[in-house]
């Protein structure tokens, strides 16, 4: 990181280098401009404003060049940077392994204690989600059985209700049938008596 900051920093210095010679070659160009328009304008001096000028475009002409391949080393540097900061990364990590026998046990036995930690943290989530799964079972096998009692309470009592006014309803028909029966065999015998005294009568 500190390598781009540096040519970060560089590039912005022949930017502005360059920036600041072009604008001294504009205002070269325009004194030179001036001069000629003057009356003390001579043909030593316009050459020698001339190989300024050309002079000044040269130099901010390296400078943009230097800015642009500082740019190209960034976009070659970045990805450098990155692979080796990987790199160290995957050093570091494989450090404890490779140091010897006595590091790497030690590293294998805080991986070995991460692992047990894990592995408790997973029992007691599961334990306790075991524990939930039966407490609604337990609520939702009560919950059947009251409701299966409710609905044998309701058929029994619908049962009874049914029975009795079955029963009701025979001991009614067999009143009216004695009833009539009763009716039947008082008139019958009526009826009896009326011929055997009409038979008496007669004889």
């Amino acid at each position: 990181m500190a390598t781009q900051t540096e040519n970060q920093r560089k590039a912005a210095a022949r930017k502005a280098a360059a920036t600041r010679r072009r604008n001294a070659a504009k205002r070269s160009q325009s004194a030179t401009r001036s001069a000629a328009k003057s009356t003390q304008s001579s043909a030593a001096r316009t050459a020698e404003s001339a190989a300024q000028t050309a002079e000044t475009r040269v130099k901010a002409q390296v400078n943009t060049l230097q800015a642009v391949q500082a740019q190209a080393e960034r976009a070659v540097l970045i990805p450098f940077g990155a692979a080796l900061v990987a790199r160290d990364a995957v050093v570091d990590a494989t450090k404890p392994y490779t140091a010897g026998r006595e590091s790497a046990e030690k590293e294998l036995e805080k991986v070995g204690k991460r692992v047990a930690t894990n592995l408790r943290k997973f029992e007691r989530r599961g334990n306790t989600a075991r524990n939930r799964a039966l407490r609604e079972a337990k609520k939702t096998r009560t919950r059947v059985e009251r409701e299966l009692r409710q609905r044998r309470s309701s058929a029994v009592k619908t049962v009874k209700q049914n029975r009795r006014d079955a029963e009701k309803q025979v001991r009614s028909t067999r009143r009216e049938f004695e009833r009539q029966v009763k009716a039947t065999s008082r008139e019958v015998q009526s009826q009896a008596e009326t011929l055997v005294n009409r038979v008496g009568a007669l004889a």
